[in-house]
């Protein structure tokens, strides 16, 4: 007799725009929650990111990176220890998320939330953490559906999350690269990072306990290694740098007095 499948108890959908930004925007959240039987991930990309770098020497091509890079987040969950229930990919054009029809994503996302209805859903905010036009694009349109879905009066969506670099982080972060002779981020400039302030975050989750699992994910991300961090970081640094998450508070509206949350399920 086969084993009836376990009972969802609580469940994330993560929309982002390109393989990696999944692998630090909550795959600590995922590997705390990991060994719960009802917990339920869902993963969406827009794109499979095939317009990113090919470092000198790497074993890919302009053609192949983008299946490459579909391999690399296969294995960044399996290397994590939770790989997703669902992983969906939207197949659009790595840089030219912007350019969808007006609509076309977030209806697209609309359709997947109103199968799932998941507890939580998490994106980028307005300022894409980076900038980047795939990154707010996909934000964006996450928001619009998210919004729609819950409307319609089913059930869930209880909460949308906008993951955050404080600003206070950013700027120790900026006070290290100058110290070590490197340029600082500029928030103004695409592909920087940049800071929300620390008040706006809503829920900060200690991932410190997993964060060797979370570089094990990240490390699967071969092609880009040169992009998500600095060759001079030691294992015990890029530890310390994934050891927490941060989020603001998309929905519900949050009060200024209401206390700081330390899981992304926390207070449903």
């Amino acid at each position: 007799m086969t084993a009836p499948a376990p009972t969802v108890s609580r469940s994330v959908m993560l929309v982002v725009a390109h393989p990696d930004d999944d692998a630090y925007g909550i795959a600590g959240s995922v590997a705390l929650h990991s060994a719960d039987p009802g917990f339920r991930f869902v993963l969406v990309h827009a794109t499979d990111g095939s317009g990113g770098d090919i470092p000198p020497g790497f074993p890919a091509t302009r053609e192949s990176l983008g299946a490459v890079r579909r391999g690399e987040c296969r294995n960044a969950w399996r290397a994590l220890g939770r790989v997703p229930d669902r992983h969906v990919w939207l197949d659009y054009q790595d840089g030219e998320v912007a350019e969808v029809p007006d609509g076309e994503l977030a209806d697209r996302i609309a359709a997947l939330l109103q199968q799932e209805r998941p507890d939580v859903v998490a994106t980028f905010g307005p300022d894409g953490i980076t900038g980047h036009p795939d990154h707010i694009v996909a934000g964006r349109a996450t928001d619009e559906a998210f919004h729609r879905v819950r409307a319609d009066g089913g059930a869930v969506l209880r909460r949308l999350l906008h993951g955050a670099l404080k600003a206070s982080t950013f700027e120790r972060w900026n006070a290290a690269r100058v110290r070590t002779g490197r340029d600082a981020w500029d928030p103004n400039r695409v592909y920087h990072l940049r800071g929300v302030p620390d008040e706006m975050v809503a829920v900060e989750v200690d991932t410190s306990p997993v964060a060797d699992r979370i570089v094990a994910g990240l490390s699967q991300h071969r092609s880009q290694l040169h992009v998500i961090t600095d060759h001079t970081r030691s294992a015990a640094d890029w530890q310390r740098t994934v050891g927490r998450e941060c989020f603001v508070m998309a929905w519900p509206p949050r009060n200024a007095d209401d206390p700081l949350l330390h899981d992304i399920f926390e207070a449903l």
